[in-house]
């Protein structure tokens, strides 16, 4: 499939801009396969499709307030920065977007809210828009994270509404969230409301609950023509350090402190390919093993005292 098939013209008028009064009552369109018919009904009818014992899961993802606004330092330019995940707690490091990321380089510090009550670092780019930031606040990490959600808001699809409202934190939400992670609702789940939980309960459905974060994937733009030939190496979880990619010997990239995807697109060749992936581990750890043959590194590694984890876990995946 070429990404030019999947043009087609679509009425603003068609996107709903708030969700029905009663989660449970939007609409419901069955597909029957096996009669070739298409039924039109509303979600809280779901349950006649279902009996006693037959099995629900559910994603029990959080959405969090992933959105925010602040400004560039010396110029104030306004920027927007989208959280995606936290890379390392103990650094304050946050795989991020950033709009407009013409403006935002390495080294650039942005600004958020009233005076100034937290500031980040430009450390790393990570993609065309994402960044790698290092937040900067004094306090421990539970305030740190108190005003970073504070500061943020309910990251709703912009192609949804430009404007958010209060009641959206709820609204964008599912019943049954409770991991934290989602910079995205699992939307399939956000029409089930409690009583329809109660009356698959009465019927005897069962549920399970699983846990699947909704992260970058779900806000990156196809940009080629053939999505077949662009390829992404995913190093897994990289604890710490710099992590290096070499493809066939040829340098293809550096990320920091757990960051871990590379575009390796066009880096590949027909047949047998080398990757070699480099973790250099964190200067607590080479303090420590240094620090019997050298004071220097003895008196730092005393001030630091903890084992940094640190290594490739993986698993290494190329798509």
């Amino acid at each position: 499939m070429k990404l030019s098939q999947y043009g087609y013209d679509f009425s603003a008028d068609l996107l709903a801009k708030y969700p029905a009064e009663n989660r449970d009552e939007s609409r419901l369109m069955v597909v029957n396969r096996a009669k070739g018919t298409i039924e039109h009904r509303i979600f809280k009818e779901i349950i006649e499709y279902f009996d006693e014992k037959d099995l629900f899961i559910f994603n029990d993802t959080k959405v969090f307030p992933a959105r925010l606004y602040g400004n560039k330092e010396k110029t104030g330019a306004e920027i927007e920065i989208f959280l995606l995940r936290e890379l390392n707690r103990e650094l304050r490091l946050w795989d991020v977007l950033v709009d407009p990321a013409r403006k935002i380089r390495i080294g650039n510090k942005l600004y958020f809210g009233d005076d100034d009550l937290l500031v980040a670092e430009v450390i790393d780019n990570t993609t065309s828009r994402g960044r790698t930031l290092r937040f900067l606040f004094d306090g421990s990490y539970e305030e740190f994270k108190e005003t970073l959600f504070k500061l943020g808001e309910t990251p709703l699809p912009k192609w949804v509404r430009e404007k958010v409202e209060p009641e959206d934190a709820e609204r964008y939400q599912t019943i049954f969230a409770s991991k934290e992670g989602a910079v995205a609702a699992p939307t399939a789940g956000m029409h089930f409301s409690k009583h329809l939980f109660k009356r698959m309960e009465i019927k005897g459905i069962e549920k399970a609950f699983i846990t699947l974060h909704v992260g970058l994937g779900n806000f990156r733009t196809v940009d080629v023509e053939d999505p077949a030939a662009y390829h992404t190496l995913d190093a897994g979880l990289t604890h710490n350090g710099i992590t290096e990619l070499f493809v066939n010997g040829e340098p293809a990239g550096v990320r920091w402190y757990g960051a871990r995807t590379f575009d390796v697109a066009g880096k590949l060749r027909k047949g047998t390919n080398v990757l070699t992936i480099r973790v250099t581990t964190v200067l607590t750890n080479y303090a420590k093993a240094r620090a019997a043959d050298t004071p220097t590194a003895a008196r730092w590694e005393w001030a630091q005292r903890l084992n940094k984890e640190l290594g490739l876990r993986g698993p290494v995946t190329l798509y």
